[in-house]
């Protein structure tokens, strides 16, 4: 390769030949799509509402169910000719070097803008979910643990340096963040949500479409909406939930990143609402999301989903019929594929079966986000900074065979800063449950002058213990073994014997690890396998017998559609530990060592069985690749936890669902002899060091439906070293119109404190945070007697507030305040 001449810009290349207006970037984007929407022919019109996917398997394990009925035939020249609306994962399909994928992504929209009439480049969108899911880029904590951090700053943080991961080769539109509202733990896909509380899931979800489209990447909302209340726990199942759970639970997510955070992305989820899948419901993708809300980005649809209306739903008689509920409804791009806004659309359109003012309304949506993203501009260059930096040379390079050898290894997605974001995500979300007094009076933990650690599981030294679903190792990587995983993931037994380097730390699996949701491993021979368990426990109990400290590392391998234990299509029959874990805990248990209990999963576990057996628990959900090192920290006091819980953590395995969002008959109570009451409960987490909450203050005690108000409290650390105390607001509201929860998360603040420091957290409160359903479905203010509880966890509540609301009952509409301000002094 030369470099003789200097590289061309991109708006001398622009300049050299006559553009239309609608190229203009001076011009109002708005005229700009009217003029250019008149040049198009139908065929180019109903191009731009669907993406193509290039190499999609269509066979063997790592098929998704149905993928291989609607992908891999497609005629991607025909799929192509008259232009694209979107190419789908690029990166996250199978491993390539990332640089190979942006030269690669950069050729494909070379030849859209060079072999098309019209050469409008295509929309790029990748998964990330934990990261950027491309091969050699970090490997972030998974959503359950952002919301464990109780932390939005630093999640917007993240999501910035993943956008510019995106941005920097070629990608547009990440499809994340995932706004469901956990319902029921048995779902596998809990993993991927931020909690079970709509504010924590809100307002940590709304920072992470901050972060992603601060760094020009599109933010996709998902999945729209009640796709976590699937009946059973079972993925895609239908969903049965009143208007009010609806409204006041599953919706306030998406409105808070809609209204507050300007996403500018929604994507429909698979499943039905009372009867109506949500890629075919108006009321939903229009009434609501456009009209009421004001959003004006678009709307794609869930892999599939809009085929699913036939093949599935049963709503539908044919492809094109499908095609024509959904962009009736409001769904304006088909993902992955065109299966059904490609031929089928436009055969209907043709034949008058579906009007030509939808597909307008569409692409019209469509072509005013990609001149946002200026991929109408005239000077538009699909070859990213980084690579050009590369290449350093002119227009033809880009497709010359000797430009793979010189970008290959060039570009770094798991750069230093990324892995301290990393890192410092993962610290934050470790939580420490328990840590109760040994018999000499002091905590297990931290671990100090200890000689020998007995590390037990089959998750210890596995790195799927730190992987959550969506992450390229576990999502991707899993189909190609040969393939190295692209980033560093030290294990928790390498975590742990790099920090105890003068202990002697010696592991023992105990059983195995089942690969499928629900199996108790490998039945090829029932006896043999139980003998082969039989000798495994033995040997880890006499490990724990033979050493002062026993860790045992339990907890989930995320897979596919039943190919592990969390994750998509993984649910789980009860919340027992999977396999024969529990039976390794016993094991350990039984020999008298001290035992601490790590749990790295996807989902939290019923551990009352233990409860008072354990030395000290400890919880990771899916923590990345610098997870495991935190998880060490912890263990050592390295690190002083600051996690908090945000799923509750049953006691027994049954009785799901369950949240804490319950109203008094939802408790335990004497009418049954269930007791639904968790081991941990939502917002907890432990510390090493002690906190006082001192002169707790509502100043005004008496609110107007439409006033403000402020709760204030100081928290000093009266232990030895610094810590972080979360302050949780909760409102109780005793009597209401229709029942509602004993008390809900309305405000939240970390403190970070050093040794006898004290600071003052002040919440500034608007009513509107108090509205709630009423039973006619309207959002109201009601005038009454109302308590502002501030605490450490849902039930632990260390000051109640009186607080009088008064005035006329207030209806408020969707420009209502939704968050509360929490300024720390």
């Amino acid at each position: 390769m030369t470099a003789e001449r200097p590289r061309p810009t991109a708006k001398e290349r622009a300049n050299a030949r006559t553009l239309p207006a609608w190229r203009d970037p001076d011009l109002d984007d708005a005229d700009r799509v009217t003029r250019l929407l008149a040049e198009m022919t139908l065929e180019e019109k109903i191009a731009q509402l669907y993406g193509v996917w290039v190499g999609a398997e269509v066979d063997g394990s790592g098929v998704a169910p149905h993928q291989h009925e609607m992908a891999g035939d497609e005629d991607i020249e025909a799929l192509t000719a008259h232009g694209l609306g979107q190419l789908t994962r690029s990166f996250g399909t199978r491993p390539v070097d990332p640089a190979l994928g942006a030269l690669a992504l950069a050729r494909a929209q070379r030849r859209l803008v060079s072999g098309t009439r019209l050469g409008i480049p295509a929309v790029a969108h990748e998964e990330c979910l934990a990261g950027f899911t491309a091969h050699g880029a970090t490997v972030y904590p998974v959503p359950l643990s952002w919301g464990a951090t109780f932390d939005p700053a630093l999640v917007r943080e993240a999501a910035t340096a993943i956008g510019t991961d995106l941005r920097s080769v070629g990608v547009h539109q990440g499809l994340a963040p995932v706004l469901d509202v956990a319902r029921d733990l048995r779902w596998g896909r809990v993993e991927e949500t931020i909690g079970e509380d709509p504010y924590l899931v809100g307002t940590v979800g709304a920072a992470y479409v901050r972060g992603l489209q601060s760094a020009g990447v599109i933010a996709t909302l998902k999945h729209f909406a009640g796709y976590s209340a699937s009946q059973g726990g079972r993925n895609l199942a239908p969903v049965q939930v009143g208007p009010r759970e609806l409204a006041d639970v599953l919706l306030p997510p998406f409105e808070m990143a809609v209204r507050d955070a300007g996403a500018r992305s929604v994507m429909h989820a698979y499943t039905t609402l009372d009867g109506v899948p949500s890629a075919a419901d108006p009321r939903l993708l229009t009434d609501l999301l456009r009209e009421d809300w004001q959003f004006d980005g678009t709307v794609v649809a869930d892999y599939f989903g809009v085929a699913f209306l036939e093949r599935l739903h049963r709503i539908a008689g044919s492809l094109g019929h499908a095609a024509h509920l959904a962009l009736d409804a409001g769904v304006d791009v088909e993902l992955p594929t065109g299966h059904c806004y490609a031929h089928p659309l436009l055969t209907a359109v043709e034949k008058g079966q579906v009007p030509e003012s939808l597909v307008d309304r569409a692409v019209t949506r469509v072509l005013l986000q990609k001149c946002s993203l200026g991929l109408l501009d005239g000077d538009y260059d699909p070859l990213p900074e980084r690579l050009a930096a590369l290449l350093n040379a002119g227009d033809e390079e880009l497709d010359s065979p000797m430009a793979p050898d010189a970008v290959e290894g060039g570009v770094d997605l798991d750069s230093a800063g990324n892995r301290d974001l990393a890192r410092r995500l993962a610290e934050q979300a470790v939580i420490l449950l328990a840590n109760p007094p040994a018999a000499d009076g002091r905590p297990t933990l931290p671990v100090t002058g200890i000689g020998s650690i007995a590390v037990l599981g089959p998750l210890a030294d596995d790195q799927a213990a730190l992987l959550g679903c969506y992450s390229f190792p576990a999502h991707v990587g899993q189909q190609h073994p040969d393939v190295p995983t692209g980033v560093p993931l030290p294990t928790v037994l390498q975590a742990v014997r790099q920090e105890f380097p003068a202990g002697t730390v010696r592991w023992e699996q105990g059983c195995p690890l089942p690969e499928h949701t629900g199996h108790e491993g490998a039945d090829d021979d029932g006896g043999e396998r139980r003998a082969r368990s039989s000798r495994a426990l033995e040997a880890a109990a006499a490990l724990a017998a033979d050493s002062d400290l026993c860790v045992v590392v339990v907890g989930d391998k995320a897979g596919l559609f039943g190919r592990g234990t969390s994750g998509e299509g993984c649910d789980a029959p009860d919340l027992s530990l999977p396999g024969d874990q529990a039976a390794l805990l016993d094991a350990a248990l039984g020999t008298g060592t001290p035992v601490v209990l790590v749990v790295t999963s996807g989902r939290p576990y019923a551990l009352g069985r233990w409860a008072d057996r354990l030395a000290a628990v400890v919880q990771a959900f899916f923590p990345g690749e610098e997870g495991a090192g935190a998880i060490a920290g912890v263990l050592s006091g390295r690190i002083n936890p600051s996690g908090r819980l945000p799923v509750s953590v049953p006691r027994l395995p049954g009785g799901q669902p369950w949240t804490y969002l319950q109203p008094p008959l939802g408790l335990s109570n004497d009418t049954s002899s269930l007791d639904p009451t968790p081991l941990f409960p939502f917002g907890h987490g432990l510390s090493y060091t002690g906190f006082a909450w001192e002169d707790p203050r509502c100043p005004e005690q008496v609110i107007t439906t439409d006033g403000r108000v402020s709760a204030e409290v100081t928290i000093r650390n009266t232990g030895p070293r610094s810590g972080t105390e979360v302050v949780q607001l909760y409102l109780h509201d005793p009597l209401a119109t229709v029942s509602q929860p004993v008390r809900r998360l309305i405000g939240y603040a970390r403190v970070d404190l050093a040794p006898g420091q004290a600071r003052r957290v002040v919440f500034d409160i608007h009513a509107d945070v108090f509205s709630y359903t009423d039973g006619t479905g309207t959002r109201v203010v009601e005038p009454g007697d109302v308590e502002l509880h501030l605490g450490a966890s849902s039930s632990l509540i260390h000051h109640r507030l009186p607080l009088r609301v008064q005035g006329a009952l207030r209806a408020v509409g969707h420009d209502r305040v939704m968050t509360c301000n929490a300024l720390v002094h």
